[in-house]
């Protein structure tokens, strides 16, 4: 009983200084060192907290299935993923559908297709609405994953994963969204409707591409902290601390992952509160427009100053009506 409640201090302690997650970063940790990987858990913490960006890609890449759950095959797995890679990569040169010059998100979609048996029939072909979709998340993971040979089977297997898994879900958040904003503000409902705006949103752009392209790639962290008050020579010098493990990438959180986190672990109902947030944020902007068109020109190009609170509060939002998953180590 004591640990627990030390723990919970630290916790709390930890948060009010600007170190969100450290308690959580050991939790993911102690369910990391398992010989084989709890997918179960591991997607509950994902639905509960975002991933600490050091240990984010090998979860994804253990829920998207690009490794198994057992730690010993991992170095294995790779390697033949390594090599599956190149081969098709070697493959599409030969038929010349890429060359050093090919961009490497184009290079992505053309060993895509072919893996899927969808190669066009020679570079002609104009792409597809599928094909738009992939480009879009490939050049967002490309923003977040060095690596081409671990982007690419992220972007595959990501794609994959909406295109089955989520397939039917997604078809029906156009109708989800519209049952929360009528919750949320019956009379921005109204108003959209009014200009026949509803079936003209952004729906590709949110829901099929999860929003890559209209969030930005990264943001840091902001410490909870009133920027009215004078900060004392203490937490000052406790801010420069937090700005410099900022600039490491330690208390990184980037936007579109935070909710891709969510997405990849299972729940892509995520998005529509994203969507939901996003049209309670600009509510004032969006009532001054009277037409379909103009509402959703400015929603694909919404302004890139405030999408981190955005994001906080749609997180929010979800929790409120559908509840914290339960999360034990």
């Amino acid at each position: 009983m004591a640990d627990d409640s030390q723990r919970n201090f630290r916790s709390v302690y930890y948060e009010k200084v600007g170190f969100r997650g450290v308690e959580e970063k050991k939790s993911l940790e102690i369910l990391l060192k398992d010989d084989r990987l709890d997918i179960e858990k591991l997607c509950t913490f994902s639905q509960r907290f975002p991933l600490p960006s050091m240990y984010r890609i090998l979860v994804w890449k253990v829920l998207l299935g690009i490794i198994p759950p057992h730690h010993e095959s991992h170095s294995l797995v790779m390697k033949y993923r390594k090599e599956q890679y190149w081969d098709i990569h070697h493959a599409l040169r030969v038929i010349r559908f890429i060359n050093d010059s090919t961009p490497q998100v184009d290079v992505f979609l053309r060993i895509h297709q072919l893996e899927s048996g969808k190669l066009p029939r020679n570079l002609a072909f104009p792409l597809e609405p599928e094909d738009e979709v992939f480009l879009a998340i490939a050049k967002a993971m490309e923003e977040m994953v060095e690596d081409p040979i671990e982007c690419y089977w992220l972007v595959s297997c990501f794609v994959n994963q909406l295109n089955s898994k989520h397939k039917d879900s997604l078809q029906q958040l156009p109708k989800i969204l519209e049952q929360y904003l009528n919750i949320e503000d019956n009379r921005l409902l109204m108003h959209l409707k009014a200009c026949a705006a509803m079936s003209k949103l952004p729906y590709d752009l949110w829901f099929k591409k999860c929003f890559a392209g209209c969030l930005p790639e990264s943001s840091l962290q902001r410490c909870d902290t009133d920027s009215s008050i004078q900060l004392s020579k203490f937490m000052l010098c406790l801010h420069c601390v937090l700005l410099a493990l900022q600039a490491e990438g330690r208390v990184l959180l980037r936007e579109k992952v935070i909710v891709w986190d969510k997405v990849i672990s299972g729940s892509c109902k995520i998005l529509v509160f994203v969507a939901v947030e996003i049209l309670l944020t600009f509510k004032m902007k969006i009532i001054a427009l009277n037409t379909a068109e103009k509402i959703t020109q400015f929603l694909e190009n919404i302004p890139q100053d405030n999408t981190d609170a955005i994001v906080s509060k749609a997180v929010d939002l979800w929790r409120t009506h559908c509840g914290t998953p339960a999360h034990s180590v």
